[in-house]
């Protein structure tokens, strides 16, 4: 019973650190990347793995909106990116442990009218994704992963190639596409495991309410019904990102390689918290020399990152985005009066919805490592302001089928904002921590959401946790009036 009470008091000092940002998604949420969008970060996750609870799982998401039909190219990673993966392990906001991954692209038939072809003029479906059966993967990509780690620089896959999974054509391009997917999956010793390739988009949101200043539809959103919020088995608005792809790197550590001192540690001990992020990065100068290759030069520049889902995007003023962008954690402290008045509990407020009184410095000092999230920290050393996700690995996973896309709202220890996982439905959870009314101590009582409560393709129990990628041929789009909300009469999202 302690132990239970312990665990509560965890989950609701958690949910109070959650800034109040974490409305949405990073999809296209600054000038840079709007016109970037192959550097564009759109979510950023990080858990303690389902079946594996000595490793952790990071996700890193990039390319927003990928239409699945898209060719001839479709959409590789860039080749003149560096996309890294951040982990601060002793609490000072500065990246400790890092993960870099390099793309190159290969062009195998340059001949070839599209990237991917298979099953006519003699070319043979794709199966693989080397050597029979790769003959129509005329673009194809291969990449390597590495660690820096107090500045030395370890190859974790020097030892074999590691191939991207493609974007998924259609049934007779790629007959077995799961196959090529489950191939995408590598294991690169010592408990390690990567994947890399174009995956469904797990993100979940009625975007056209959300950015239609919270014009959520009749009789969904705004403030759910409990009967909708109790559910989490159905949509009652449409997905807006349903339908859509995502180009995804995927990485399971071990526990111990990210920890301060090696070790796994018990969620009372301060070493099992750490904070992360991802990033992308370019050159900073590219010379173009059409018609031969760009020309990069000099150390690379960041051009985007994500720690906690959107602050960027519904908090930060529009004059700020970039820099937000291009700096770093550690300097946050710049944007602190975007946190104390967040606009968004003002536009909360003005549709009747009670949230607590500004300066909101209770979302500033607790984007810290603070107890109990971090046991032993604050005061001295609770790091400086900044947005970074932070994960205590000694939380056990929740099993499959007893994960709640609410988290600690619903006693999920396991879920956002310790971590991230696919499931957690982020747009809800913050939107309830924005308002910052807490009812008897112990959750939110203005059951605020958009009706979207699920990814309608689903989520992957086991690694890499991401889908396969939607069919170019097959796939539809969720939109209102269109068939695709379960929780509504004949499966119709509402159109008002």
């Amino acid at each position: 019973m302690r132990q239970m009470k312990s665990l509560l008091a965890i989950a609701l000092a958690m949910l109070m650190l959650v800034p109040s940002s974490l409305f949405a998604s990073s999809h296209r949420e600054a000038p840079i990347t709007a016109l970037d969008r192959t550097a564009d970060v759109t979510d950023w996750y990080a858990f303690v793995s389902y079946d594996h609870p000595d490793r952790v799982t990071m996700i890193l998401n990039v390319d927003p909106f990928l239409e699945p039909a898209n060719g001839p190219n479709y959409f590789p990673f860039d080749p003149n990116v560096l996309y890294e993966m951040k982990v601060d392990n002793n609490q000072d906001g500065v990246e400790d442990v890092t993960f870099q991954f390099r793309f190159n692209t290969e062009i195998q038939q340059p001949g070839l009218f599209t990237g991917l072809v298979g099953g006519i003029a003699g070319i043979p479906p794709i199966t693989a994704l080397s050597g029979p059966g790769s003959e129509g993967l005329s673009l194809r990509q291969t990449y390597t992963v590495a660690m820096v780690k107090h500045g030395h620089y370890t190859c974790l896959s020097c030892n074999q190639t590691l191939y991207a999974v493609p974007s998924n054509v259609g049934p007779r391009t790629m007959p077995d596409y799961q196959s090529l997917f489950n191939q995408g999956i590598y294991d690169l010793g010592a408990s390690v495991r990567v994947f890399a390739g174009t995956v469904d988009d797990p993100f979940f949101i009625d975007l056209g309410a959300a950015f239609d200043s919270l014009n959520f539809r009749m009789g969904v959103g705004g403030v759910l019904p409990s009967a909708e919020d109790a559910d989490d088995t159905h949509n009652y608005a449409p997905d807006a990102v349903a339908g859509y792809n995502v180009n995804s790197i995927v990485l399971e550590v071990p526990i111990a390689m990210l920890t301060v001192d090696r070790k796994i540690h018990n969620a009372n001990e301060k070493q099992s918290v750490i904070g992360t992020y991802g990033t992308t990065s370019r050159h900073r100068i590219t010379v173009r020399r059409s018609p031969n290759p760009e020309n990069d030069l000099g150390p690379f520049q960041q051009v985007q990152r994500e720690g906690n889902p959107l602050i960027n995007e519904l908090i930060i003023g529009t004059g700020s985005k970039d820099r937000f962008s291009m700096d770093d954690p550690k300097n946050d402290a710049q944007f602190s009066n975007f946190f104390l008045n967040p606009v968004l509990a003002t536009v909360f407020s003005s549709i009747g919805i009670p949230v607590a009184p500004a300066p909101r410095t209770d979302l500033l000092i607790l984007a810290q490592y603070e107890p109990p999230i971090c046991p032993g920290c604050g005061a001295n050393n609770a790091g400086p302001v900044a947005d970074l996700l932070r994960l205590n690995t000694g939380i056990a996973p929740t099993p499959v089928g007893s994960q709640k896309r609410l988290g600690f709202l619903a006693g999920d220890l396991a879920g956002f904002p310790n971590g991230r996982r696919p499931v957690d439905d982020v747009v809800d959870i913050a939107a309830r921590a924005v308002a910052g009314i807490p009812v008897d101590g112990t959750k939110f009582g203005t059951a605020i959401g958009d009706g979207v409560q699920l990814n309608p393709e689903g989520y992957g129990s086991t690694f890499p946790y991401v889908m396969p990628a939607n069919s170019g041929r097959d796939s539809v789009h969720i939109g209102p009036g269109q068939a695709g909300c379960t929780g509504q009469p004949n499966g119709i999202c509402p159109v008002p």
